[in-house]
């Protein structure tokens, strides 16, 4: 995967081509930087353009330092995991509650863990996938895919089951979807080589969540993955001037903002049942 990182595609011919390159082996056109190293004037005093990944797994582990705290003050002796009632109140998703009208569950539960196994687990695979997300299809289309993955994962969740659930891995999954949805949408050998490998990823997630005695969300992860597919082929790769790509960063802005709000009900909902 580190290998498949490098690589771009080129914006003429559609080959992919080594990230380092400037002309296109096969066209010979002359290729621009990639979407992640371009910095527009708008979004550069956005501190998700640095690195998104980053800032998703900095959020996800301060909110489990302060699951921790919380859960440790309400009485539960095992500091290796968060108690039922803590992640409930920190927005865990949870279909009675949803159905109330708590609609920001189904972003802040993807942001929160139950264990120190648990988060150390999704933040290995967050780190490496979605820095080759980033990467590949830019900043924009990497928190869009993120987002709804997210919020569709537990979607699909509160319907199939009523139980408490968080965790990082519906995201993860979508961003699994995503580079498969590349190799589906540009049919290369080099994209079938990577719609084998993000596809296996999958396989072996779900027939994980699959084993006895893990109490693993595979609804969450199979709803990731679809939307994360679905996304991933709708916005493809990144076109340099084209009018979508404005569209799409403002798409990425408002599900940034969209996820604040998200935590600030969080919040309110926290202070008033502490």
């Amino acid at each position: 995967m580190r290998r498949m990182a490098q690589l771009r595609m080129c914006p003429n011919c559609r080959a992919f081509i080594s990230s380092r390159e400037r002309v296109c082996p096969y066209c010979e056109t002359e290729v621009g930087p990639r979407a992640v190293d371009r910095r527009e004037p708008v979004l550069e005093r956005l501190p998700f353009t640095r690195s998104t990944t980053a800032i998703i797994l900095l959020i996800n582990f301060g909110l489990y330092v302060a699951l921790t705290l919380a859960s440790l003050r309400a009485g539960n002796p095992d500091a290796w995991n968060i108690d039922g009632r803590t992640l409930f109140d920190f927005g865990a998703k949870y279909r009675d509650a949803i159905l109330l009208g708590q609609w920001w569950r189904l972003v802040t539960a993807g942001f929160l863990h139950g264990g120190l196994l648990h988060i150390l687990m999704n933040s290995w695979v967050l780190f490496d996938l979605g820095s080759t997300v980033e990467q590949t299809y830019g900043t924009a289309r990497m928190v869009l895919i993120y987002f709804l993955a997210t919020v569709g994962g537990f979607f699909l969740s509160t319907w199939w089951s009523p139980a408490l659930s968080v965790g990082a891995s519906a995201g993860i999954f979508g961003l699994i979807g995503a580079m498969i949805a590349l190799g589906l949408r540009y049919r290369t050998p080099l994209g079938s080589a990577i719609r084998g490998f993000y596809m296996r990823w999958a396989l072996y997630g779900l027939i994980l969540g699959l084993l006895p005695g893990l109490r693993i969300d595979n609804a969450a992860h199979v709803g990731g993955l679809f939307v994360g597919m679905g996304a991933g082929y709708v916005v493809g790769l990144p076109e340099a001037g084209a009018r979508r790509e404005r569209l799409l960063r403002l798409a990425a802005v408002l599900a940034a903002l969209v996820t604040a709000l998200c935590f600030l009900q969080m919040y309110a909902w926290l202070t008033r049942v502490r």
